[in-house]
C-alpha cells in the first residue's frame, strides 16, 4: 500500500521542478528584455551624445566665423581711425597756419587803419598829403565803412 504522502511528495517535486523551470524561463526572458532595453538605452545615449557633439561643432564653426568677422571689422575700424586721425592732424596744422595768417592780416589792417588816421588828419611830417583811401585805393567803391578787423578763432575751425 502506498501512502498518500509519498505520491504527493513526488508530485510536489515535479511541480517544484516545473515551477523552477518556468521561473528560470521567466527570469531569462526578463534578463533578455533588460539587455535589449539597456542596449536601446545605450544606443539612444550614443545618439544624444553624437547630436550634442554635432551641435557643438556647428557652434564652434559659427563662433569662429563670427570671430573672424569681428576681427575684420576691428581692422577696418582701426584703418578708418588712423586715416581720420591723420586728417585731423592735417586740419589742426591748417588751423594753426590760417590763424597765423589771420593774425598777420589783422596786424596789416591795424597798421593801415593807424596810417589812414594819420593821412586823414592831413598832417604828415613833411606837410599835407592825400588821404590813404585815395592814395592806396583801399575803398575803390566808396562804401560807407572803413577797414574792419577780421575776427576768427581756432575754435571756429574745429569740429
Amino acid at each position: 500500500m502506498a501512502s498518500p504522502c509519498g505520491t504527493s511528495s513526488g508530485s510536489s517535486l515535479i511541480q517544484n521542478s516545473a515551477s523552477e523551470e518556468e521561473l528560470q524561463v521567466v527570469m531569462d526572458q526578463r534578463k533578455r528584455k533588460r539587455m535589449v532595453s539597456n542596449r536601446e538605452s545605450a544606443r539612444r545615449s550614443r545618439m544624444r551624445k553624437q547630436k550634442h557633439l554635432d551641435e557643438m561643432r556647428a557652434q564652434v564653426a559659427e563662433l569662429s566665423k563670427e570671430n573672424h568677422q569681428i576681427g575684420t571689422n576691428i581692422n577696418i575700424t582701426t584703418q578708418h581711425f588712423l586715416a581720420i586721425q591723420a586728417e585731423n592732424s592735417v586740419l589742426r596744422a591748417q588751423v594753426g597756419e590760417l590763424s597765423r595768417r589771420l593774425e598777420s592780416l589783422n596786424e596789416i589792417i591795424s597798421f593801415l587803419n593807424a596810417s589812414n588816421r594819420v593821412f586823414e588828419s592831413g598832417v604828415a611830417q613833411n606837410g599835407p598829403i592825400e588821404p590813404v583811401d585815395e592814395f592806396l585805393n583801399l575803398n575803390p567803391f566808396g562804401l560807407g565803412f572803413g577797414n574792419q578787423a577780421i575776427m576768427a578763432s581756432s575754435e571756429m575751425f574745429q569740429c
